[in-house]
């Protein structure tokens, strides 16, 4: 088979990495692609949003299969052009990718079906948003209804920084046409856990449980990221809540999508808080979780091309997903001052130390070419994910291999999995 995958992070590296392994995988493009899945599959330099471009690319070269990375695209629907051409493609139809493209439209989803989520209400007008926070109870929770880059979500502590709030999503626009309506919920407590599935539409198979790192610094603090570190899989996603979760949350959204008239197929991430009420659902997303997918897909035993022609056809019955019982922890290896201000451009070296090795992988985010020489190229660069019998021996493992990487301006939360 030929395939193409469409992306250029961490994400998409983990992806080419499983993809690579397969034994029906010939040929592996990527576009972008980056650094170090050149290494891996032929990159195209074709952008993720030029949809008639990379149609064309797939159809001149013969590709049986198009795996779609990020959220922009899918939420653009990308899908629907590929299938328009004859291209069989691994993601959500765009009415579907509404699930993670409008936080309205899943809230609502939720409250109609009864899946477990936080109080919530939906404003388009500022001003209605500004007095309904007047008898809100604090803290609470603004998320902008858009595609925001993992940032559109602000934690409110007091009324005044629920009105800065407003003004900096809704009348700045902060988050461009995302902010166009807002989502104001009740803040909720307790550990959150993410959970990767497979769908064909109709049957839905879990992945195993991971546990991300938002805040930029130590302790949870500083600004929320795309995620600076993550591990798999969450000590406190325990038989209970799974059992739980099945009955009432993962079969129940696939459903209430094919109900809507919007089957989905492809990958649903599942944000969960353990609350002391039960798991409830902190955001749906559309696709592999970034990093999640670096700590989930080194475990994961089947062959991934099998299991996505299988969501693709509708067979997804038929697939018994297995994942080694080792543990994986990421730790992100960032560029000082993400997620705000920073300098790209700076030399990266050590990749040699990850040669050779099954239980340790360096997972480019933002790096390219500059001639001969890998630089950093965005604020997440590289992952560092490493396999270990444990969490513990995992974490070790892997924070021993952030060592071997050296560029200037090298930055990383040191608690990642410090299970507390």
């Amino acid at each position: 088979m030929n395939v193409l995958i469409v992306g250029g992070g961490g994400r998409e590296h983990a992806i080419a990495t499983k993809v690579a392994q397969s034994k029906h995988v010939d040929k592996l493009y990527c576009a972008p692609g980056n650094a170090g899945i050149a290494k891996t599959a032929e990159c195209v330099p074709i952008g993720v949003m030029e949809f008639d471009a990379l149609a064309d690319f797939a159809v001149s070269h013969n590709i049986d299969l198009a795996i779609i990375g990020p959220d922009d695209p899918l939420v653009g629907g990308i899908v629907d052009v590929f299938e328009s051409r004859g291209i069989k493609t691994f993601g959500p139809h765009k009415n579907a990718a509404i699930l993670e493209g409008s936080k309205a439209f899943s809230k609502d989803l939720m409250k109609k079906y009864n899946i477990p989520t936080a109080a919530y209400e939906n404003f388009d007008d500022p001003a209605a948003a500004l007095a309904y926070l007047e008898n809100a109870k604090m803290p609470i929770v603004l998320k902008a209804d858009g595609l925001a880059l993992g940032k559109g979500v602000l934690i409110c502590n007091t009324l005044e920084e629920a009105k800065e709030g407003i003004n900096t999503i809704m009348v700045d626009k902060k988050f461009g046409k995302s902010g166009n309506t807002v989502v104001i919920e009740e803040f909720m407590t307790g550990r959150e856990v993410s959970v990767l599935s497979f769908v064909d539409g109709t049957t839905i198979k879990t992945m195993s449980s991971a546990q991300d790192h938002k805040r930029a610094k130590d302790n949870d603090e500083g600004l929320n990221t795309g995620g600076m570190g993550n591990f798999s899989p969450s000590p406190f996603y325990t038989p209970e809540v799974d059992k739980f979760c099945r009955e009432h949350i993962y079969q129940a959204t696939v459903d209430a999508m094919a109900a809507e008239g919007r089957p989905f197929k492809g990958v649903i991430f599942f944000g969960l808080m353990l609350t002391d009420e039960g798991p409830k659902v902190l955001e749906f997303n559309a696709r592999f979780g970034d990093p999640e997918a670096q700590v989930v897909l080194p475990r994961m035993k089947n062959d991934i091309i099998e299991v996505m022609l299988a969501c693709i056809d509708g067979k997804l019955a038929d697939i018994e997903l297995d994942f080694s019982e080792e543990a994986a922890v990421c730790v992100v290896l960032a560029s000082d001052g993400y997620p705000e201000h920073y300098e790209k451009g700076f030399p990266i070296t050590g990749f040699e130390a990850f040669d050779g090795r099954d239980d340790c992988f360096c997972f480019h985010a933002g790096t390219k070419y500059d001639g001969d020489d890998i630089v950093t190229n965005g604020g997440r660069v590289l992952g560092i994910t490493a396999l270990g019998r444990d969490i513990d021996e995992a974490r070790n493992k892997a924070y021993e291999a952030t060592k071997w990487i050296v560029f200037e301006n090298k930055y990383m939360r040191s608690d990642i999995a410090k299970i507390r």
